[in-house]
């Protein structure tokens, strides 16, 4: 399947990482990939720690995983409120057991944690959030990506080139 025909979700709730949603989104729209911005229902606009608003296009309950090819969880403080939604927690384990690609950065990998696929898994992310990865059962790495298999995790911002580079290569390898 080409890359033009892959479509993600990245997931917002209130006080998103900005820079964490806004370079995923538009280093892979520039790709050609369709991103659909999902959030929790909770409010139609989102603004990011910093301020910069975004806008869900849909809420993440009516989205079918069997629908996308894939989940962004970016960080800052959305990953707390995104934990709280089972609607959230069951998208990202559904997508996982199928194999898709998960990826998160920073706090996301809390919503890692809820959703219950870390055992057994090698990731990275902010270090405020290695101990919860770790008791969650996964082996926690210091690098600026990771993947493993179908997850692939980031630290922080400034990991966003490399990070982004690899969702890349694993939307051309997925069938």
């Amino acid at each position: 399947m080409a890359i033009k025909q892959k479509k993600i979700v990245i997931l917002v709730e209130q006080q998103y990482q900005d820079l964490e949603i806004w370079y995923p989104l538009l280093r892979l729209k520039e790709e050609g990939v369709k991103v659909i911005v999902a959030g929790t229902g909770s409010s139609k606009s989102y603004n990011g720690k910093y301020g910069y608003p975004i806008r869900a296009e849909r809420n993440v309950k009516d989205i079918n995983p069997a629908e996308v090819d894939g989940v962004i969880v970016p960080g800052g403080w959305a990953p707390d409120f995104l934990r709280r939604h089972e609607s959230v927690l069951k998208f990202v384990k559904d997508l996982d057991d199928a194999g898709k690609l998960v990826a998160s950065i920073c706090h996301g990998a809390s919503v890692l944690v809820s959703s219950g696929i870390l055992k057994g898994r090698t990731i990275t992310c902010f270090k405020a959030v290695k101990d919860d990865v770790v008791y969650a059962g996964a082996k926690y790495v210091d690098e600026e990506v990771v993947v493993d298999k179908n997850i692939i995790t980031s630290r922080t911002p400034d990991d966003l080139p490399a990070f982004c580079r690899k969702i890349l290569e694993l939307l051309i390898k997925q069938k």
